[in-house]
């Protein structure tokens, strides 16, 4: 591909822009995993990060991606056979799914059209009827990256509770944590997903699990084979700072960067900032005419926005266009939304100038490729953003 002049705007819902000066951690000398600075700075890190995931428990970090999150959420809590309720609201919750089949659990969905995050509602009236209480845990992604709906996890939690059943609530929060509120201890959730390329503006490499008491009892009978994923492992050498196996250390100088920018800016102005750059896209689409795939208010995402392209044209060839003529990336549909969405993401370091950037290319882009729409969703978006500062 020649050569396009100017810095290539990688709008997809992730990986995200890695700010400069989290380049310039991540650029430190390795030290020695085993050595006294490093059990400092894993010291640090453990217990700042809690402050991401608004909990007082243990939050532990591996060298893997968000799969891998997965795959531990499950391993240390579940047992061959055991039931799970999951939530297709997406891609990401059928690949969850299909990695509980592949470790033997019975994992029952309730599905949904992809335009809406998970129902409560449906949730509670299948946990009323499991009155045997064999449904061990319920499975829910906060943001569903490939449709931009965001699922209400306090509302979930709270059917949990009116069902008076004591399934564990896992979630996944890897393209929410860091953009949009999320509140592990508060909303009672038992274990947390995460990773580290979305809202914590690092390269992929880390992946997280925040982690109740219920969850870590649970642990004590789980029978699913686990090795490198076994929380108590890592918890023992946690204590400590440090790590039952090697570190990605230069990624974790990196995370403790990131975390510090985050709350230097303060977690309500993160999500102030990530809220506002969503409104002005969901203006900018609504002006262009074009439809948003979440189709409930209540559930937009404010990590990214997916938009259909209206019926006999190809948002892939949307994308494709845009990344020759103005050097930009945009997120591809996925599953059963393949070429039928294109996916604006605006979560991690980013700021106005950035999205009107983004929204530029998005609509020049829409001329270019011959998609029909109106004009001015741009300038709907700065007049939003200089309205509200």
């Amino acid at each position: 591909m020649p050569h396009v002049p100017g810095r290539h705007f990688l709008q997809i819902p992730g990986p995200t822009n890695v700010p400069d000066r989290v380049l310039r951690a991540i650029d430190n000398p390795t030290i020695d995993h085993r050595g006294p600075e490093f059990g400092a700075l894993g010291k640090q890190v453990l217990t700042n990060l809690r402050r991401i995931f608004q909990t007082e428990g243990p939050v532990i970090i591996y060298p893997a991606s968000g799969t891998g999150a997965w795959e531990a959420a499950l391993t240390n809590t579940l047992s061959q056979g055991d039931k799970v309720l999951m939530c297709r609201t997406g891609w990401f919750a059928t690949l969850w799914k299909e990695m509980a089949d592949r470790l033997g659990i019975e994992a029952t969905f309730l599905d949904t059209d992809w335009r809406r995050g998970a129902d409560p509602e449906a949730i509670r009236d299948a946990l009323t009827k499991d009155r045997g209480h064999q449904i061990k845990a319920v499975c829910v992604v906060h943001n569903e990256t490939s449709t931009g709906c965001t699922s209400r996890i306090e509302e979930v939690r709270a059917a949990i509770d009116a069902a008076g059943h004591p399934a564990l609530l896992m979630v996944d929060t890897i393209s929410s944590l860091a953009s949009i509120d999320y509140r592990h201890d508060a909303w009672g959730v038992d274990v947390t997903v995460a990773g580290s390329q979305k809202g914590l503006m690092l390269p992929p490499g880390l992946s997280f699990n925040a982690i109740s008491p219920k969850a870590l009892q649970a642990t004590e009978t789980a029978k699913l084979p686990r090795s490198y994923w076994d929380w108590r492992a890592m918890l023992a050498a946690n204590k400590t700072g440090y790590f039952p196996f090697t570190p990605s250390t230069n990624l974790l100088y990196g995370l403790n960067a990131a975390v510090d920018m985050l709350l230097d800016e303060g977690l309500e102005n993160v999500f102030a900032r990530h809220d506002r750059h969503a409104e002005a896209t969901r203006r900018a689409v609504r002006t262009w005419g074009l439809e948003i795939q979440c189709a409930d208010p209540r559930h937009y995402s404010s990590s990214l926005t997916a938009v259909r392209v209206p019926e006999g044209h190809s948002a892939d060839a949307l994308r494709a266009t845009i990344l020759k003529r103005f050097n930009m990336s945009l997120g591809n549909g996925l599953g059963q939304l393949k070429d039928r969405v294109f996916r604006i993401g605006h979560l991690g370091d980013f700021g106005d100038l950035q999205l009107i950037g983004t929204l530029g290319g998005v609509e020049m882009g829409l001329r270019a490729a011959g998609i029909p729409h109106k004009q001015g969703g741009v300038q709907a978006a700065i007049d939003y953003l200089a309205g509200n500062a």
